[in-house]
């Protein structure tokens, strides 16, 4: 406990700053920021302005590089907002999709076609953990049985409950899985089912990786990932990605990405969402809102951050062709 910070006022946090060396060119302004945002969401905008120790451990140290503003960081957040939202609208169109591609595909096999192993391949279906005691499909399903259980009182889950004995049409239960569970099941399909659904994205979505896995099933964890980030308000325009997706060397664009970088996986959304809606403005918007990226003075941080090197090459390529 006697480790522990103390408590300041939001003055002494800008007097902090401040002998730091942080320029606060606008106090009232500032502390209206450290007021509403919170000095400790901002500390993650403001991080890669401290100074590096270069002769020790490369860590960050306290003080602010030379010419470094509070407004910086600011400009900053607002832009990692404004991504936020962006990555929120293709996922939720991307989740929405995938979700019919695969309640589609499976229902014509069998109704409550979630239920039935057999239609699942066997690591998924049969393999038995020995933690759990379980397989990863019966995992699944006590998950969607949590699911079901917080909507039960919602109109369509007790009419259908009462038509299908308690089961849900895969097409009803669709409806109630989150962006893990859609990833997960994904990646239990047999993978003839898999490359189906990923052929719809483009060649490269059903690609083979380790000439077995199929490429979207990655896609859809990385994505569901992202998803996480936004949806806690974290820090996304340059995250650390953990659940990565392999890398693609054999196209000229593709092959030059980061894939530890949160740009390779906003060019996977642009992929999937030129399928799922070819007019769809949602590129357009990303790239203007690349363009209004706030550079600082400074050059403490730049879209290299982010995974993209040239910016101008970008829009060449014709994943983000303008419509």
């Amino acid at each position: 406990m006697n480790n522990q910070k103390p408590w300041k006022s939001f003055d002494e946090q800008l007097s902090l700053l401040e002998g730091r060396g942080l320029i606060i060119d606008n106090k009232t302004a500032a502390r209206n920021y450290l007021e509403r945002i919170g000095y400790y969401r901002l500390s993650g905008y403001w991080y890669p302005f401290r100074k590096v120790d270069q002769e020790r451990s490369q860590k960050r140290l306290n003080l602010f590089l030379d010419h470094s503003h509070f407004e910086d960081a600011v400009r900053l957040y607002v832009f990692d907002k404004k991504l936020r939202l962006l990555a929120f609208d293709a996922l939720e169109r991307i989740e929405l999709a995938v979700r019919v591609d695969i309640s589609y595909l499976l229902g014509k096999k069998d109704v409550c076609a979630q239920y039935n192993p057999d239609l699942f391949h066997g690591k998924f279906s049969k393999h038995i953990s020995p933690k759990s005691k379980r397989t990863a499909h019966q995992a699944w399903l006590d998950n969607l049985e949590r699911q079901v259980k917080r909507a039960r009182k919602e109109p369509f889950v007790i009419h259908y409950q009462r038509k299908y004995k308690n089961q849900l049409p895969i097409w009803v239960a669709c409806e109630l899985w989150d962006f893990g569970m859609l990833s997960h099941l994904f990646s239990g399909l047999k993978i003839e089912d898999q490359e189906i659904i990923a052929e719809k994205y483009g060649e490269i979505a059903a690609r083979k990786v380790d000439g077995r896995r199929i490429l979207l099933a990655q896609w859809l964890r990385s994505l569901n990932f992202i998803r996480n980030v936004a949806a806690h308000h974290s820090r996304l325009w340059n995250v650390n990605i953990v659940e990565r997706s392999s890398s693609i060397n054999t196209d000229l664009y593709w092959k030059e990405l980061d894939n530890s970088k949160v740009f390779y996986y906003f060019c996977i959304m642009q992929q999937m969402i030129k399928a799922i809606s070819p007019n769809s403005s949602w590129g357009k918007r990303f790239l203007n809102l690349l363009d209004n990226f706030p550079l600082p003075k400074n050059r403490a941080v730049d879209l290299c951050d982010m995974g993209i090197q040239n910016i101008t090459t970008l829009k060449e390529w014709e994943l983000w062709e303008q419509i």
